[in-house]
């Protein structure tokens, strides 16, 4: 019963019949090596390979691993089941049946049974191996005698002959059992090494396949977050276009109604002063004096230009003016939505998380106190008593640990609704004496200053008042190296745009703090 469960344990579960050639694999399971070659040959056009056993799938065809362990069970299997078997050799003495044999003499020339073994001679010329068909292989084809020596010098196998008076006498010679072992020890440790780099090889290829699938999955989030995002440009444009159109139909009504009620009293005007000038032309055709100077509708006669009759078109083209001026608002307001938007979709694609910023206390001026997270710096009148080095900021700034020199970042600040501060990025040249050294005021950094309520941005030579309302107290600061730009926005709702520096970067680009009251706090 236990050798027939043995059994069903060593079928291949594809040919139903005992492994030949095991091989595993990744997943554990063990098939035919001819087997599994041919079942994965027929998911070559799918693209994709399973296991035939669990329907574990894998991104590529799988590599075969041959189970040592498995094929030397498999082998023992059998031989213990039926020397027959695995040999095909019968005894040479057991002429009535043919009865498996067990051990074969090299001398004799004769495979034997257990039966005939056991009276087999004992002496040591009788030399007994495994059951062979070709016994002429074991012994030397010159002196025909047993092969019992290893000639290390000529890698050969030689009988006692070849060493003592043949033409491998004064080579080194080894026993063949002691020179097997020689080998099977070099063998072994030639298969730990196989082993070992084989499964060196097994986790690069896990690794390579779980690469792949992160990226795949990368690459389906990014289309999709893509996806979403263009859907939501194309909604907001839609949105856009339609109050665009509708702010032009409205003032096209109004202007219609505007130009028409002009139109009719202008008309009116037209009628009374045609009116006026048929009198007059029939007063100038009259020849009595006395009628002409007694006529009464022309007693308080004046210049048409004195009467300030032109007072209505004036009127209408002030009302044109303040159209336009309301036409170039709408449009002006159009294009900076449109920026607002190209912009928030310009840092949402080019960068993907935000950069992990931490404060270099080593920078930091003596009147900051910088928070343990290295996040935070917040502006104290009691000396934090660091040495007075060359980097270390004189009054109220602190530069972060990192510097860029390349690519798109970005990190988020919030600020103290009181007080004044200043929030940047500058070279890590910059001066850290004097008031020159503050972000902004030099041309080796750029920052947005709140101060008294008030907002600005500086960098160089410019400085920019903001116009804007800014109701929130976090910002966000955008980097593009290589494109020389530098963004300011104001995380509000939906995130405004504030401004843009254009420069030629020629150092490292680190985050700068400014903090003359309050606090300054980076968020991501």
């Amino acid at each position: 019963m236990a050798s027939a469960n043995l059994k069903d344990e060593l079928d291949c579960s594809i040919c139903l019949d005992t492994y030949t050639d095991p091989v595993m694999l990744r997943c554990g399971h063990n098939f035919c090596q001819v087997c599994i070659d041919q079942f994965l040959d027929t998911q070559d056009q799918s693209g994709v390979y399973s296991c035939p056993e669990c329907r574990l799938q894998f991104l590529e065809r799988p590599v075969l691993m041959r189970d040592f362990a498995l094929h030397n069970i498999v082998r023992n299997y059998l031989h213990t089941v039926s020397g027959q078997e695995i040999t095909g050799i019968c005894c040479t003495y057991c002429v009535d049946s043919p009865v498996p044999a067990v051990k074969s003499c090299l001398l004799c020339e004769a495979s034997l049974c257990d039966k005939h073994l056991k009276v087999h001679s004992k002496s040591p010329e009788h030399v007994l191996c495994d059951p062979s068909a070709i016994l002429e292989k074991r012994k030397c084809s010159v002196h025909k005698k047993v092969l019992e020596y290893y000639c290390t010098e000529d890698a050969a196998n030689i009988c006692v002959s070849c060493s003592l008076a043949g033409e491998h006498r004064g080579h080194r010679v080894e026993k063949l059992d002691e020179a097997s072992e020689k080998k099977k020890e070099k063998l072994r440790n030639v298969l730990q090494k196989l082993t070992r780099k084989r499964e060196e090889t097994e986790e690069r290829v896990q690794r390579l396949e779980d690469c792949w699938i992160k990226s795949q999955e990368k690459a389906s989030r990014e289309a999709e977050r893509v996806t979403a995002l263009f859907t939501d440009l194309r909604r907001r444009l839609d949105d856009l276009e339609k109050k665009v159109l509708s702010e032009i139909s409205r003032q096209e009504e109004q202007r219609s109604l505007s130009l028409s009620d002009l139109i009719q009293k202008l008309e009116i005007k037209k009628a009374e002063l045609s009116m006026k000038m048929r009198h007059i032309e029939e007063l100038c055709n009259r020849t009595d004096p006395l009628t002409v100077l007694q006529d009464p509708d022309t007693g308080d006669l004046c210049d048409p230009e004195e009467e300030g009759g032109d007072e209505d078109t004036g009127g209408h083209d002030r009302q044109r003016h303040d159209v336009d001026d309301r036409d170039v608002a709408v449009i002006s307001d159009t294009l900076h939505t449109l920026y607002d938007i190209i912009s928030d979709i310009r840092s949402g694609i080019y960068v993907a998380a935000p950069t992990d910023i931490l404060l270099d206390v080593n920078t930091a001026a003596n009147n900051l106190h910088i928070s343990d997270d290295l996040k935070t710096a917040t502006w104290t009148q009691e000396s934090q008593n660091r040495p007075e080095t060359a980097e270390r900021f004189q009054y109220n700034q602190v530069i972060s640990r990192r510097g860029f020199i390349s690519g798109r970042h970005y990190w988020d600040v919030e600020g103290s609704r009181s007080g004044g501060w200043m929030v940047g990025m500058s070279y890590p040249s910059l001066g850290r004496r004097g008031r020159q050294s503050y972000i902004g005021n030099n041309n080796k950094s750029w920052s947005l200053r709140r101060n008294n309520s008030q907002y600005s941005v500086r960098g160089g030579s410019e400085v920019i008042r903001l116009p804007y309302n800014i109701s929130s107290d976090r910002f966000r600061i955008c980097l593009d190296y290589e494109a020389g730009q530098l963004f300011f926005y104001e995380l509000c709702d939906p995130i405004r745009h504030l401004h843009t520096f254009t420069a030629t970067f020629t150092e490292p680009l680190h985050a700068a703090l400014c903090v003359c009251d309050g606090y300054l706090k980076i968020i991501k």
